[in-house]
C-alpha cells in the first residue's frame, strides 16, 4: 500500500493532520518530512523496529547509524544530553531553531539503538513549524536522517512529488511541506573545548560564537 501524501503549510500546519502523523509514528511508522534544510526521513526515537526499517531503507548497518534527532526546543535537549557548559548553552540558545546539527555527549535517557551504544548524539531543532509541531505532540524526539546520499544531493530532495515517487513504497507518510532546500545542516562538534565544524552546511556558526 503506497504511503499517504499529506500537504501541510508551515505557517499554520493543521493540528488534526499533525495528530494523525503522530499516531502513525507511535505505531511504528516511518515518515518523510520537511526541515529548514533538506527533507528528512525519521521515526519515533523509542521504536526499535521503525529504526531498523530506516537502516534498511538507507542500506546502512545499525552500527553505522549516526544518532541524530529532532527536538522541539532547547528544554527538550537537556533530557538527552549531559549538562552543557554555559558558553555552549548560550550558543545553542542563539543558533536554534536553525540549520545546525550540534553533537553533544548523550546521557542515559538515549536508548541503546539496536544495541549500539554511542556516547554522543546529534541534536537538531529545525526552524520549521511542521516538524517541531510533530515532535511537540509526539512528546519525544524523532530519529532523523536526510534522504540524500552521503556523497551527493540528489535532485529529488527538493520536490515533494518526486520524493513521493521514490519513497512511496518504503515509508508510511510523506509530508508535502513545499519545496525543500538542497544544502544540509552545518554539523558542529561541541564535545571538546572548542567548537569544531564537522560539515559545512547552511548555517554559519561564526554568527553565534
Amino acid at each position: 500500500m503506497p504511503a499517504e501524501f499529506i500537504k501541510l503549510y508551515e505557517e499554520n500546519p493543521e493540528r488534526h493532520k499533525i495528530e494523525h502523523i503522530v499516531e502513525v509514528l507511535k505505531s511504528g511508522g516511518v515518515i518523510v518530512y520537511p526541515t529548514d534544510t533538506v527533507y528528512g526521513i525519521g521515526c519515533d526515537l523509542f521504536n526499535r523496529k521503525a529504526i531498523d526499517r530506516i537502516c534498511k531503507i538507507k542500506s546502512i548497518k545499525p552500527k553505522n547509524l549516526n544518532l541524530s534527532f529532532i527536538c522541539h526546543d532547547i528544554s527538550d535537549i537537556s533530557n538527552y544530553v549531559k549538562r552543557m557548559d554555559t558558553p555552549t548553552f548560550k550558543v545553542l540558545k542563539k543558533a536554534l531553531p536553525g540549520p545546525f546539527t550540534f553533537i553533544l555527549e548523550s546521557n542515559s535517557n538515549v536508548p541503546k539503538i539496536l544495541d549500539v551504544n554511542k556516547k554522543t548524539v546529534g541534536i537538531r531543532i529545525p526552524d520549521n513549524n511542521i516538524t517541531r509541531g510533530i515532535v511537540q505532540i509526539l512528546g519525544n524526539p524523532i530519529i532523523t536522517s536526510s534522504i540524500k546520499d552521503d556523497d551527493e544531493i540528489l535532485e529529488y530532495t527538493t520536490d515533494p512529488e518526486l520524493i513521493y515517487e521514490d519513497f512511496k513504497h518504503h515509508v508510511d507518510i510523506i509530508i508535502d511541506g513545499g519545496f525543500g532546500g538542497n544544502i544540509p545542516s552545518t554539523v558542529v562538534d561541541c564535545t571538546q573545548n572548542e567548537f569544531e565544524i564537522i560539515r559545512e552546511g547552511l548555517g554559519n556558526i561564526n554568527d553565534y560564537v
